[in-house]
């Protein structure tokens, strides 16, 4: 039996012009044949659960070690084989401002691995790879 249970609405029109609806919020998704440059495909989507998860955790683990940062940024990409497609690795960065020593940064970098819902599922189907890094100042 499952403790939670998390639902999302999809929505397309032919061509693929689609969103995704919760929580009374809508997104423009790409659900076409072709890539779309500008709104999120299911690649991207699945990319920024991973990001979300990651940053959701930086924040749980932020009061339950406790953990200092004053502001986490996280860039995911995915690899994808054509043949069967599927993806086969996921890398993130995880940049942290933050005094945290070095020892503190690797447990909560295991905690993000070992606790996070959508990394541990993400990681039964293919490699998940992350680096987390301190920095003085989040750059665009």
């Amino acid at each position: 039996m499952s403790d939670a249970v998390y639902s999302v609405v999809g929505v397309s029109q032919p061509g693929g012009e689609a969103q995704l609806n919760v929580f009374g919020a809508s997104l423009a998704i790409d659900a076409g044949a072709q890539r779309d440059l500008v709104r999120p495909g299911p690649a991207e989507l699945l990319c920024g659960a991973l990001a979300a998860c990651v940053l959701k955790n930086v924040e749980r683990f932020s009061t339950t070690l406790p953990f200092a940062y004053r502001a986490a940024r996280v860039t995911v990409q995915a690899e994808r084989q054509d043949s069967p497609p599927r993806f086969t690795r996921f890398t993130y960065r995880l940049e942290l401002v933050t005094d945290e020593p070095p020892r503190r940064l690797a447990l909560l970098q295991r905690n993000i691995e070992k606790f996070g819902t959508v990394s541990g599922t993400l990681g039964l189907a293919a490699e998940v790879v992350g680096e987390l890094v301190a920095v003085e100042a989040l750059n665009d």
